[in-house]
């Protein structure tokens, strides 16, 4: 075959390919929204406006290897947030470290905080008030710092027909003294309530501000982690949970509850109109945003992160962290995680 042909065969070989790629994407364009941005990098970086802050505008941003831990509600924002921040920062190196015994959570985190362990901490609750004194015995003391909202969700099963709990029944359901869904509205069916029975900031937050700090009731199961959770209320139909709204609301095998103050004013987690599982996952349901932040859902709380005030690098670095997610670009990759901006 002479050199023209061989490069007129080449030219052809090339040409066929191209159009074969782009007729892939097209087609994944279509049928998925999918768009070549989202194969990229870029997509972590959120776009800002003229004036918005991103990260290189932070300043003090200590160098070196920052341990930090704590909150697993957490999970979506490490995702979005480290991977942008070492991207843009690679000096200020970020671990999570899991703690040598327990599950991790709010609670393990801030004793791992105590004990000198982690550099700052991240918690889905407030520091109480012995373990700020706890910090003033060893010499220091803890800072909280705000950085988003969060609400929880309650997920049952898709094909439990009820229009939503008040904060009354699901602290009686959570306690023992509702025991069959035919008692709020619901079929002769025996409930089945799952927790988490760590230290974590989530069941925290749910003894103290809707059990009234009583004790789970005797039928309570519990469970380790949130997937099995939302596994075992996909698969009974009696079945309850309760986890932060980011890691309910879009799910398909279940049905987040609306949840009220009153039965006449019962507010979803999601942006209506609800999209049912059947739908699910061309269409998935979106966080209600607006009831989160105007504190319409009864449910919500923020996230903190928890700073050790002793003059030294790790007060640096945990300030250094929450100022980042406190600018634009932080508060939008919080956005993105799945939580409410609280700027």
């Amino acid at each position: 075959m002479s050199q023209k042909n061989e490069t007129t065969v080449l030219v052809l070989a090339l040409l066929i390919t191209l159009s074969l790629v782009s007729g892939v994407y097209w087609w994944l364009a279509r049928s998925y929204g999918i768009r070549l941005g989202s194969f990229t990098n870029n997509q972590s970086q959120p776009n800002l406006q003229s004036g918005e802050k991103n990260f290189k505008s932070v300043k003090d941003i200590p160098s070196g290897l920052f341990s930090y831990g704590g909150s697993t509600t957490w999970a979506p924002i490490r995702k979005e947030a480290d991977a942008a921040i070492k991207t843009t920062l690679p000096k200020f190196q970020l671990r999570y470290t899991n703690p040598t015994t327990g599950a991790p959570g709010t609670g393990t985190g801030i004793k791992m905080l105590l004990t000198n362990q982690l550099a700052f901490s991240q918690s889905s609750r407030s520091v109480k008030d012995k373990e700020y004194q706890q910090a003033q015995q060893r010499g220091f003391k803890l800072e909280e710092i705000p950085v988003a909202i969060d609400g929880i969700a309650i997920a049952v099963n898709p094909n439990l027909n009820i229009p939503g709990l008040t904060l009354t029944q699901l602290r009686d359901i959570y306690i023992g003294k509702i025991t069959n869904w035919q008692e709020v509205g619901g079929e002769n069916q025996k409930i089945v309530p799952l927790s988490k029975m760590s230290e974590g900031g989530t069941v925290e937050f749910f003894v103290n501000n809707i059990l009234e700090k009583e004790e789970f009731g005797q039928n309570v199961e519990k469970i380790t982690t949130t997937t099995e959770g939302l596994r075992k209320v996909a698969q009974n139909k009696g079945g309850i949970y309760y986890a932060s709204a980011p890691e309910v609301v879009g799910q398909c095998g279940i049905k987040p509850l609306p949840v009220g103050r009153t039965q006449s004013n019962l507010i979803p987690p999601y942006k209506e109109p609800y999209i049912p599982a059947s739908d699910c996952p061309q269409k998935r349901n979106q966080l209600n945003v607006d009831a989160f932040r105007s504190d319409e859902y009864p449910m919500t709380r923020r996230l903190f992160v928890v700073v050790k005030k002793n003059d030294q690098i790790d007060e640096e670095a945990g300030v250094a962290y929450a100022n980042l997610l406190l600018t634009d670009q932080g508060q939008k990759l919080i956005s993105k995680a799945g939580f409410v901006r609280i700027r």
